[in-house]
């Protein structure tokens, strides 16, 4: 126990225990740093902050950090609740030297409080272009005894400087890393086909994840032109023949550039990662056009491909009596003959349908020829249905009815998705089943993955995909619910995933477990084609541990992927997308929201207020009475946070710089207007 033992702030007893030595602000710490002629490294924060857990538990609790800090510096530990004054000077000249400010606020000064150096959050070494604590104080320290009387001076003109006028804002420096973003930009736009949509020549391929990272960036960077590629990819998607415009759903791929003929089979993990990029597309936007599509695709899979136990298929053939597409194709004949001249007609004329056809004399249905496709119209819809269940009749698809955890994580993390951000009860309840089933049904006795199952039988141990992907889902099912199980299990997942697929050499996660069987070669797949690769949901999984558990492990182990992805990714940026949308999730300034409330479940005005708001740099963390106990087993922090008897308290935090709390979700609203 350092000196805080005996204060009362609950800010500074958390401290008390860290191998730092403490001192409280007062006469006796400056006194030492006069008399040991040692600058003074002084630390302000408050016992709900955010980064201030971060920072304590990266760097005051290890020991190499407080080897330095209590050999070369005096250190003194300020609780901004109980010293506002102290906390107001200082915060001052903070904003004064970098534009900005938050807490945990750091300080470098003299012995007579005159700061030389001011920062918030520090990693506890270099990260992203983030100077590191341990790189800050050792360059203090040598520049202490060799050019003291220049940071002296310093010291004098800020002081000099507060006392004489308040400070400006500038924006912070853009790290120099974004350029592997950027690039991965412009070589879509590049390859971008303007009437058509999508990307390069035919074959064309969805690529959701191109899609998520595009819109995702037009966040970021308020880019009109990345926003218009990905809107208009999807659009264009949607009126081709890859869409079925009777059952719902995607085919795999075009095989010519308008989109219009497909390569007929339908795969589940196709439409779930089109469902995440048409829902993203509609929290962004918020136009109702893409919510359309989204449901209409996951009633396709509820209907079609879900198991009575709760599972998702894995797909349905092109093929139908050995013609592939005959399950698709339509005469203008045989429609008039189910729905009548006047009403084929009709449906006809909406669907593109013509006496010629448009493959091999037969027709694929398709909106690409009409100008109000956005909306289809009762009439048609009842239409659609009648044709529909002909269909159903007519001839049948060969469905590959096993379930396969990736691919179910991958839809259970769009059901989730759709669930909150589209109103969709019935797709969350679907989620929450599937994942349920995946927990009783694909996990052994030894509490590792299985990755296959079918009629009764779980097979085959689980690979890097299965690991990434389940643990991928549970983060979506939290923030679909706020339920901290899901995040529990989730932090418990990715560890076993680092356990058994990590490259400790090398960086990376392997393809197959160290304990399963190894082959000839042991493989790492970065490359984020049909399917985004393990190691890239891996790094979006860890990255946002980092965020929502505020733990060192977890930020560590973000990091190191994240380094390992972008060196892979160098050579060919674009190819890499799911990956990227970590890595700028862990560029781009990151906000977290934490919800204390005395009632139990998310309160409605915030419910709504995240649907109707796109953040993709939130995260947000619930607490009441009743998930305390959970929560604090993957986010030990928040055991630091009260919760009310009879309101909501929000505490949002922007970039490892916390606001002050406030009760009230107007005031919520005017700190994210701030930020």
């Amino acid at each position: 126990m350092n000196r805080l033992k005996k204060e009362k702030s609950p800010y500074l007893l958390q401290h008390a225990s860290n191998p730092v030595d403490w001192y409280p602000w007062g006469t006796e710490a400056f006194a030492q740093a006069e008399k040991e002629d040692k600058p003074i490294f002084l630390s302000i924060g408050y016992s709900t902050c955010h980064w201030c857990h971060v920072m304590a538990h990266e760097s005051f609790e290890d020991a190499e950090v407080a080897q330095l800090l209590n050999r070369e510096f005096i250190s003194i530990k300020v609780d901004r609740e109980e010293r506002p004054d102290i906390d107001a000077v200082y915060m001052a000249a903070c904003q004064a030297l970098t534009g900005a400010g938050g807490w945990p606020l750091t300080i470098l000064m003299t012995a007579d409080q005159k700061p030389f150096w001011t920062g918030t959050y520090l990693p506890k070494k270099s990260v992203y272009g983030r100077p590191g604590l341990m790189e800050l104080l050792d360059s203090v320290r040598q520049q202490w005894r060799l050019n003291r009387e220049k940071m002296i001076s310093a010291g004098e003109e800020i002081t000099a400087f507060l006392q004489a006028s308040g400070s400006n804002s500038q924006m912070p420096p853009v790290n120099p890393d974004k350029a592997l973003i950027y690039h991965a930009v412009q070589d879509l736009k590049d390859t971008f086909d303007e009437r058509w949509g999508g990307f390069g020549n035919e074959p064309k391929f969805p690529i959701p994840h191109n899609i998520i990272f595009l819109l995702q960036y037009a966040s970021y960077e308020k880019d009109s032109d990345a926003l218009h590629i990905a809107e208009h990819t999807l659009r264009q998607m949607y009126r081709g023949g890859i869409f079925d415009h009777l059952g719902g759903g995607f085919s795999r791929y075009s095989t010519d550039k308008r989109w219009l003929v497909p390569h007929f089979e339908k795969m589940l993990y196709d439409n779930a990662l089109l469902v995440s990029a048409y829902t993203e597309a509609f929290h962004i936007t918020q136009d109702p056009f893409y919510a359309a599509v989204a449901k209409q695709t996951l009633r396709y899979v509820l209907r079609e491909l879900t198991d009575s136990q709760g599972g998702f298929y894995c797909g349905q053939d092109a093929d139908s009596d050995g013609i592939e597409g005959k399950y698709y194709l339509f005469t203008r004949q045989e429609i008039d003959a189910v729905l009548g001249k006047q009403k084929g007609s009709l449906i006809s004329n909406w669907l593109g349908v013509t006496q010629q056809g448009n493959f091999e004399g037969k027709n694929i249905l398709n909106l690409l020829n009409n100008p109000d496709y956005e909306k289809m119209p009762e009439d048609i819809e009842s239409l659609c249905q009648k044709l529909y269940d002909y269909r159903l009749e007519r001839t049948r698809l060969h469905k590959d009815d096993k379930i396969l955890t990736s691919w179910n994580s991958l839809m259970i993390a769009a059901m989730a998705k759709a669930g909150w951000m589209l109103n969709e009860p019935a797709c969350l309840q679907a989620a929450v089943r599937a994942q349920q089933f995946i927990k009783n049904a694909l996990i052994g006795k030894n509490g590792r993955l299985m990755l296959r199952w079918r009629q009764g039988e779980a097979a085959h141990d689980g690979q890097l995909d299965d690991y990434a992907f389940y643990a991928y889902a549970l983060l979506a099912l939290y923030r679909a619910t706020l339920q901290a199980d899901y995040l529990q299990e989730a932090a418990e997942i990715a560890a076993q995933m680092w356990d058994l697929f990590w490259d400790e050499n090398s960086g990376g996660f392997f393809l197959y477990s160290r304990e399963g069987e190894q082959l000839i070669s042991r493989p790492k797949e970065t490359y984020d084609g049909a399917l985004p690769s393990g190691n890239s949901v891996a790094a979006a999984v860890l990255e946002e541990l980092s965020k929502l558990t505020g733990e060192v492990k977890w930020q560590d182990r973000s990091y190191r992927q994240i380094c390992f992805l972008t060196g892979e990714s160098r050579g060919y940026p674009s190819g890499h997308s799911m990956g990227l949308i970590a890595v700028a999730k862990a560029l781009y300034p990151s906000r977290e929201l934490i919800c204390a409330t005395a009632e139990k479940r998310a309160p409605e005005e915030l419910t709504f207020f995240l649907c109707e708001n796109s953040h993709p740099d939130l995260t947000v963390l619930l607490i009441n009475k009743e998930n305390m106990d959970k929560l604090i087993q993957a986010a030990p922090f928040i055991r630091d946070y009260p919760v009310p008897d009879d309101k909501t308290v929000y505490y949002l935090c922007k970039n490892g710089a916390c606001n002050s709390p406030v009760d009230n979700l107007e005031a919520l609203k005017e700190q994210f207007k701030s930020e």
